[in-house]
């Protein structure tokens, strides 16, 4: 498998990869955009992280394989971002049941950080092994996927606490 990896130039993989960011990107604020629209649940929170965990298994192949020290700083970037999603989003109680609030900054904050991160891997793609970069930024998008969506998890119990405290 890792003759096939290996057989690929690099350049083939950075605009492939670059390509499918930029669909996954696109195809992320669509589905967020519609889930304002419809009530939140805690397993509409929790499984995306547990969806994009399945992605882990990339590392099995030594192509992808990510040094100790880039493992870190790749989850410290991603939660670094998280922490602009986290103040973004917040939830709302409408007609009794609890929506993510639509916030207008989403869509900006999305497109700019999936720039960041595609410019980030153009820069990095010369000094960093194409395998590894993949490995990081996977590394980088969990490490932001899963802190915001604990945020999430976190603000939408207190909601639902609140909600559940008060007679109706």
């Amino acid at each position: 498998m890792d003759e096939l990896f290996n057989s690929i130039p690099p350049a083939v993989f950075l605009a492939v990869t670059t390509i499918g960011a930029l669909i996954m990107g696109t195809l992320a604020i669509i589905v967020r955009s519609k889930s304002a629209k419809k009530p939140a649940s805690v397993k509409k929170i929790i499984l995306p992280p547990l969806f994009m965990s399945t992605g882990a298994l990339m590392f099995i192949f030594p192509f992808f394989r990510v040094a100790p020290l880039q493992i870190a700083e790749a989850l410290l970037v991603g939660a670094l971002f998280s922490i602009i999603l986290i103040r973004t989003s917040k939830f709302e109680v409408r007609d009794g049941e609890i929506y993510l609030k639509r916030s207008k900054a989403f869509v900006f904050i999305l497109l700019g950080l999936l720039l960041v991160r595609l410019l980030a891997k153009v820069i990095l793609s010369s000094s960093i092994d194409v395998g590894e970069l993949g490995g990081m930024f996977w590394l980088l998008a969990f490490g932001m996927l899963v802190p915001w969506r604990l945020a999430m998890l976190r603000k939408y119990q207190l909601i639902a606490g609140q909600k559940n405290a008060v007679p109706e």
